[in-house]
């Protein structure tokens, strides 16, 4: 098995004791000859390596047992009082324009690798707003979500962002972790009226959400006053993206900003496996008792 380890090493010494003992430990005895001596000698010298051998692998077998075989992993506990973020991703019509939906999501993945120990949320808008994934550890199962969405599942012709706001600010009800933050990006300006802004800035605010807005394109695509307010009215920032390297500073930025003081809780795990080497000592030991009593008596 790899990466076996042992607890307690210095037992291993134990079938070297063994040896030294038996070449000087020997017992001195009177000796008495008679006619075909040699002939038993050379018997018993048989039967002798025999039982020698199976008691020097019942040593080594029970050495190796009490030198603990175990086998280590390190075990990481997510901790869940980091961040909880929610991620806003605009999907209209209007992301399809130079690919930029596809390198938000590029982007947006790469930040979820960098944030381990953080639930995430992540809602999608266009013409109405949804959340596509709650918050959650499962960074995974967003991610594979994320390459497999486009532009279109919430429609193409409007830009429902106040909504988007609202519902993803609303993810953080109940919740009770000391940091809280969303990203909004968008290449756009609300045109649904369906959510009114000052009521998705309230609630944003009633759940101490820090929100960043990150616009993305020209500034006469969105409305960078509106952006910097709802980035301004909760603690947040307000970011403009003109350019793909510029996306990616400002995710790099926020991860920055946002960096999570608590560090995930590690231990080490062990797996033990003495019991092989004890049973198979054990076994050794009824071989040898086999051998050398119910031999005796068959002779």
């Amino acid at each position: 098995m790899e990466n076996i380890v042992f607890e307690y090493p210095y037992f291993l010494a134990i079938p070297l004791l063994f040896l030294i003992c038996a070449k000087f430990c020997k017992k001195k005895s009177i000796a008495i000859y008679f006619p075909g001596f040699k002939l038993l000698e050379s018997v018993a010298k048989k039967s002798n390596i025999v039982q020698n051998t199976l008691w020097f692998l019942v040593v080594v077998a029970l050495s190796i047992a009490l030198a603990s075989p175990i086998k280590k992993s390190d075990v990481e506990i997510k901790n869940d009082k980091g961040y909880e973020i929610a991620l806003l991703l605009d999907a209209s019509g209007s992301m399809r324009e130079y690919n930029k939906f596809n390198i938000a999501k590029d982007i947006i993945i790469d930040f979820l690798h960098k944030r381990k120990h953080d639930k995430i949320g992540l809602t999608i808008f266009a013409d109405f707003a949804y959340v596509a994934v709650p918050l959650t550890y499962d960074k995974n199962s967003m991610i594979r979500l994320l390459k497999r969405i486009d532009v279109g599942v919430a429609g193409v012709q409007r830009t429902s962002l106040y909504e988007a706001l609202f519902l993803s600010s609303n993810l953080f009800k109940g919740s009770k972790a000391k940091n809280k933050i969303a990203i909004l990006l968008t290449d756009g300006m609300d045109n649904t009226n369906s959510i009114p802004l000052d009521v998705a800035i309230k609630t944003a605010k009633k759940y101490g959400i820090k929100v960043y807005t990150v616009g993305l394109g020209s500034v006469g695509d969105y409305n960078p006053q509106v952006l910097e307010h709802i980035a301004k009215s909760t603690g947040g920032k307000f970011f403009n993206a003109n350019s793909v390297e510029a996306l990616k500073r400002i995710y790099a930025t926020i991860d920055k900003l946002e960096k999570s003081k608590i560090k995930a809780t590690k231990y080490v795990k062990k797996s033990y496996y003495f019991e092989y080497p004890l049973a198979f000592g054990l076994l050794l030991l009824l071989a040898l008792y086999f051998y050398k009593y119910l031999g005796v008596k068959n002779d």
